[in-house]
């Protein structure tokens, strides 16, 4: 986890937020347990992100980062149908999981539950990429993992009031 200008107190409130969202997120949705791990080693050259604006109480993004094999395993395990490739399936379904992620933790914030809303997610896919904000207030990234399965979940913040 990284911190930049920003209460630790806080930062730390918003990453044990984060890891609630996470496991809540792929319990209920997917029936599988998803927990926090020390590192997220990624083997795999083709990568895709899932990316949702932040506007109100806090200006930012969240971003789910994964490989492609993982991203097929999470898309298999939300829909139910397995996917031998990287199609607009996976993509709706890796942007979704973002999505109720970033909702399921902001939603624990009381500063931000009402007061922050989230863009539509935009989906980042190939082999060479990496999303770079100017100067964040401060940063989260956390790691985690399912069944054997790693990926990346940020939170970049520009402001929070």
């Amino acid at each position: 986890m990284t911190l930049v200008r920003r209460a630790p107190a806080q930062i730390d409130v918003f990453a044990r937020c984060l890891d609630e969202a996470v496991e809540e997120v792929f319990h209920l949705m997917t029936g599988v347990h998803c927990l926090p791990v020390s590192e997220c080693p990624v083997e795999e050259r083709e990568m895709i992100s899932a990316v949702i604006g932040l506007a109100g109480a806090l200006s930012g993004i969240c971003v789910l980062c994964s490989g492609e094999k993982v991203a097929l395993r999470m898309a298999e395990i939300l829909t139910g149908i397995a996917t031998p490739r990287l199609n607009d399936t996976v993509k709706d379904a890796i942007g979704e999981i973002c999505n109720m992620i970033a909702g399921a933790w902001k939603g624990r914030l009381p500063s931000l539950s009402s007061e922050c809303m989230l863009s539509t997610p935009t989906i980042i896919s190939g082999t060479n990429y990496q999303i770079h904000n100017q100067r964040p207030d401060f940063r989260i990234e956390r790691f985690y993992s399912f069944n054997g399965n790693s990926f990346a979940f940020t939170v970049l913040s520009e402001s929070v009031e």
